[in-house]
């Protein structure tokens, strides 16, 4: 009797452990039908499509279109930071050129021609260089999610991609990326620079304000130095 007793409790051990080895593989193709699907990369709020438009043409740089990019190891550096209803994307290009997108569509367009701008956008350029073998090859772009930041390094060979929580990069708890983090951040230190330079000149001059940054009407554009981290 006890055998039989003994013999009925290994059976129902090896069926539980049957039935979470199932779970578990159910639970890994689930997983894997939604990244095929996309269902992983549904963004955790509403973008503008002109903020997917922006970051796309910085994310396809090519030498194609752009002559000028032939033999450049490094050809644009993004940086995106995503927060609870809001996300950003630095872009900084070989020539220096600059720009800060929001979620909701405004910005900061155009904003290597300042003087203090364009060395800064060119020294994330340059130092990205070095970074890239922390990354991965990538062919999809995925609003970033809140708490995350993702850099997207655009070459010859592809579009390289690494991400960390920001508040890793921040703290320097992150040792790969960290320096990238921070050099980004001054560079959008100096862009806001010029840019309310150039809007007390305008208000001084009694000029109406034809600002590269642009709004959606109702909405707050994140700042980057408040919400992120510009240590």
């Amino acid at each position: 009797m006890k055998t039989k007793e003994a013999n009925q409790a290994v059976d129902l051990t090896i069926c539980k452990k049957f039935i979470m080895r199932n779970i578990i593989i159910m639970a890994a193709l689930f997983s894997i039908l939604g990244r095929l699907m996309g269902a992983e990369d549904k963004p955790a709020f509403e973008v503008a499509p002109i903020y997917k438009d922006m970051r796309n043409l910085s994310l396809k740089l090519n030498e194609k279109d752009f002559p000028d990019l032939k033999d450049k190891p490094v050809f644009a550096v993004l940086m995106e930071s995503g927060f609870v209803e809001s996300s950003y994307t630095l872009a900084a290009a070989f020539d220096g050129a600059a720009s800060l997108y929001y979620w909701n569509g405004g910005g900061l367009i155009g904003s290597g021609e300042h003087a203090n701008v364009r060395p800064e956008s060119l020294k994330v350029v340059k130092m990205a260089e070095k970074y890239l073998k922390h990354m991965r090859k990538v062919d999809t772009f995925p609003i970033v999610k809140p708490g995350i930041t993702t850099f997207y390094i655009v070459t010859g060979d592809g579009v390289f991609s690494y991400t960390a929580k920001e508040d890793d990069l921040g703290e320097q708890r992150d040792k790969k990326l960290s320096n990238l983090f921070h050099q980004c951040h001054s560079l959008i230190t100096q862009m806001r620079i010029a840019d309310e330079k150039r809007q007390a000149e305008q208000d001084g001059a009694g000029q109406p304000a034809s600002r590269t940054e642009s709004k959606s009407d109702g909405d707050e554009n994140p700042n980057p130095e408040a919400e992120g981290r510009s240590r």
